[in-house]
Parts: C-alpha cells; structure tokens; sequence
C-alpha cells in the first residue's frame, strides 16, 4: 500500500512538472501577440485566484493566524516570481529564463552562509559552484553574454525571489500551528493579484489580444485557449497536483522531479517554438538543474520541515 502510494506521488508529481513546465511556452506567444508580460501576469495570478476563490473561504482563518506568511507568499512567491520570469522570457529564450530561475536554491545557501551566518555542508557549496558554471555556459559568457543582458537580469531577479521566499517559508513554518498550503497558495494569488493591479494596470491591457489568435510556432491558436492552459491547467492543476504528490513523496525526490520542469519547458520550447539551444547551453542547463538540485537536497533542513504541510510551501513554480 506504501509503496502504491509512493507511485501515486511519483506519477503527480510527474504531471505537476509536465503541467509546470508549459506555462512558459503558452505565454510567449501571448506577449508576442501584443500582451505586455506584466499583463500576461496579471491574467494568470488573477484566473487562479477566481478558481482557487473556495479555498480562500475554506481557510479564512489564516488571515488572522498568519498574515505575514500569506503577504510574504503573495508578493514574493506569486508576484515577484512569475513577474520577473515572464519579462524575462519576453527578452530570451523560454527555457533559458526558467534554468535562470533555477540558481534560487543555490542563492539560497549564499543567504544561509553569509547573512545568517550558518554553516552549509561542502556538497551544498559544490551544488552552487556547478550551477554558477552552468550559468556561464547558459548566458555564454565567452562570446560577450550574448544573450539579452536584461532578459539575464529579469531571471536572476525571479531566482532571488525564489531564494527569498524560501527563507520567508522556512521563518513562517516554525512551530505546531503550521498553515494548510492549500489555503496559503489559494491567498496567495489572491494577494498576488491585488498586488499585480497596482503594478499592471490592467485597465491599459490590450483586451483585443485575447480575441484573436497567437502563433504558437507555425500554427495559429486562440488567444483564449492559450490563456486558459496557463491558468487551469499550469497554474491551478499544477499547483494542486504538486501539493498532493509532494505529501506522498520524501523531499529528495520530491526534489528530483521538480527539476525536471525546466528540462521539459525547455525542450516544448524547442518543439513548439523553435527555440534551439546551442550545445554549451544545453550542457549548462544540465549544470544548473544538478547544481540546484545537490544545493537544494543539501540544505540544511529544520525540524518542522519533516511536516508535509511545511514541505508543501517549498515547491513555488512559475
């Protein structure tokens, strides 16, 4: 029955990935088709938050148990993070903006070591020294950072989001009065998008955009239908089926899967929008997920992360 459930978990945690890993590749030909990233945004944060609305009510309690916790989840885990990362693929490639993002683990232990002070293991600074040289060889540093320099801004901005909102996590989490994360993610978009209004201004958006198609490679797609996969399904299906595989799941593998959405962002991008890597990008990719991966597995784990409810919160995506 255990070892069921652990297939079970797996196999969510796999379609949370594959559901994760397309958000990416249905929002660039929105922002190509006239939608400004902060927009696209907007429209994501804001459709999750009307779907996840229930859960909101549900867990109405948390507002006044932790609203520290739901303010840091909403500004740093849903605004920060996807705002940064959509205007950063608005400027380079899908799949190199999402393994920027991925140095976040890395970031982290930086925090850890430097500002708190703590000691990290030897395999955790590894983990960062090998994503640091997988970034060099994603932006190829050797032929000038030929890459959008503020596209590579943009995604370093989303990793430090996430570094911070990993702190911010692991601060909130402490203690037996541990939030349920449905109800903390539900607020958090609710929160993300009331702090996306101000920054968006919705009411400038070009809504015409969304009445008509969008080249999604060589074929036309309405713009709604690609609106609608980033919300239901790489956003709500993919933040509800990442929360119940991660509590089936250990967190090193839990951990291992995840990094498989920058793998599988990457390669929709080359498959749906052309957009080939060359091969010192490819082998930094595969740099920067290790690197994230051994920073992140080594990290030093408080007691209340043994919580399912604690680990859930670690798991903020694009």
């Amino acid at each position: 029955m255990q070892a069921s459930g652990k297939n079970a978990g797996l196999g969510l945690a796999l379609v949370s990935a594959c559901a994760f890993g397309g958000s990416g590749v249905a929002a660039k030909p929105l922002i190509e088709a006239g939608l400004d990233p902060l927009h696209m945004v907007w429209l994501r944060v804001a459709g999750a938050a009307l779907v996840l609305s229930p859960l909101a009510w549900r867990h109405r309690d948390l507002v006044r148990r932790k609203p520290l916790l739901l303010a840091g989840f909403g500004l740093i885990a849903v605004a920060g993070v996807q705002a940064f990362y959509f205007a950063s693929l608005s400027r380079i490639p899908v799949g190199v903006a999402l393994l920027l993002e991925y140095l976040g683990p890395a970031l982290l232990l930086g925090w850890i070591r430097f500002v708190q002070r703590k000691p990290v293991t030897r395999a955790a600074a590894a983990g960062a020294a090998v994503a640091v040289v997988g970034l060099a060889c994603v932006v190829e540093i050797w032929a000038g950072l030929s890459l959008d320099p503020l596209g590579v801004l943009l995604g370093l901005a989303a990793a430090c989001c996430q570094a911070c909102y990993f702190v911010f996590a692991d601060q909130g989490a402490d203690g037996d009065d541990v939030p349920d994360p449905m109800g903390v993610i539900a607020y958090g978009m609710i929160i993300g998008t009331l702090v996306m209004t101000v920054i968006a201004r919705p009411w400038n958006m070009d809504w015409g955009v969304l009445g008509g198609d969008a080249a999604l490679g060589d074929l036309a797609v309405p713009a709604l239908a690609l609106l609608g996969w980033v919300v239901l399904v790489a956003t709500v299906f993919a933040y509800v089926t990442g929360v119940v595989s991660v509590r089936k799941l250990s967190p090193q593998v839990a951990g291992v899967v995840a990094c498989l959405e920058a793998v599988i962002a990457t390669v929709l991008a080359w498959i749906l929008l052309g957009e080939h890597l060359s091969l010192p990008q490819i082998v930094g990719g595969a740099l920067v997920l290790s690197g994230a991966f051994i920073a992140q597995s080594a990290r030093p784990t408080p007691p209340a992360a043994a919580d399912p409810a604690v680990l859930d919160l670690e798991h903020t995506r694009v």
